[in-house]
């Protein structure tokens, strides 16, 4: 009996010993398990997982393949839980303008702003087409599924109860805004950039509240002043907690993927593009200056030799 005692502590050490084998110090995505401990990398579908030193940088090559594997099998690849959702997914980046509506308050697939230009919008009012003339064709209001809420609270001087921020949100949503809390699909969150990532979605191709009203009414309490006659601060509960939010970034995911071209390329991508032409362009006149000076000289050279005969 003692003998078997034993043994089943050793079992019990032993099992331990695995579970306890930590985690790889430079790969958050290494499997670390066995006795000696063993830390690997899975790389594809079929080859066996790479083992890998945890004590030094993992080649870029098994970097770079492990990333392509998991966004293969749509596993993450971001570092953070901030960002878009998906690749489809956009933000607002040009604000408030003067729209046309409906007669019961949806915008119309068409805006212009009272201008020439026009372009095509979303459910949630936000531009999803390049802009154009009076011509451009906007057959039909794409519908917003999924909005992603993307909240930064101020801090607080005791950690955040993570597992009722989704009842939290769920109650302001009722409360505050009159939506339904089963609209929530996933709330994620970041302890140290005190980010709450929220996913609001509803079914594809079926009637459903418009998420762009509600998104616009929380950003107004969050960035400028509510639309509310209640003026006051909105916070979100967090079990005893109350979380103040400083920054709200929404991003919306349609049913139909939007048309954005080389036009809507940020700042920053078209003045890199506008220098590497300006230095191509310099770089051709200088060296044509060049070929003809060297003609021009070489031109009168063969001159004065012809004088001299």
């Amino acid at each position: 009996m003692k003998g078997f005692i034993l043994l089943v502590l050793a079992v019990f050490a032993a099992v331990g010993t695995v579970e306890s084998c930590g985690t790889c110090r430079t790969m958050k995505w290494a499997v670390c398990d066995g006795n000696p401990c063993t830390c690997k990398l899975t790389l594809d579908e079929t080859a066996s997982p790479q083992p890998i030193d945890c004590e030094k940088l993992v080649p870029k090559c098994f970097l770079m393949k492990t990333e392509m594997y998991r966004a293969r099998n749509k596993l993450s690849v971001r570092g953070s839980i901030t960002g878009k959702p998906v690749e489809t997914a956009f933000v607002d980046n040009d604000g408030i303008y003067d729209p046309d509506c409906e007669a019961d308050g949806r915008f119309k697939a068409k805006q212009c702003n009272k201008t020439e230009e026009c372009w095509c919008v979303n459910s949630a009012g936000v531009r999803r087409t390049d802009k154009g003339d009076k011509n451009i064709k906007c057959e039909e209001l794409v519908e917003t599924y999924w909005i992603r809420l993307e909240l930064k609270h101020t801090t607080t001087a005791t950690s955040v109860d993570r597992t009722s921020l989704k009842e939290g949100l769920g109650k302001l949503l009722e409360t505050r805004y009159g939506y339904d809390k089963t609209l929530i699909d996933e709330v994620q969150y970041d302890p140290d950039g005190r980010f709450i990532v929220a996913d609001l979605k509803k079914e594809i191709g079926k009637p459903g509240p418009n998420l762009g009203n509600m998104a616009y009414y929380m950003e107004k309490d969050l960035k400028v002043l509510p639309l509310f006659t209640s003026q006051g601060k909105v916070s979100l509960e967090a079990g005893s907690q109350s979380l103040e939010m400083e920054k709200i970034v929404v991003y919306y995911v349609d049913e139909k993927a939007p048309t954005f071209t080389m036009q809507n390329l940020s700042g920053g991508i078209i003045a890199v593009i506008v220098v590497v032409v300006l230095a191509v362009v310099i770089g051709i006149l200088l060296l044509f200056f060049f070929n003809r000076r060297r003609k021009q000289q070489y031109s009168k050279t063969q001159q004065r030799e012809m004088d001299n005969m």
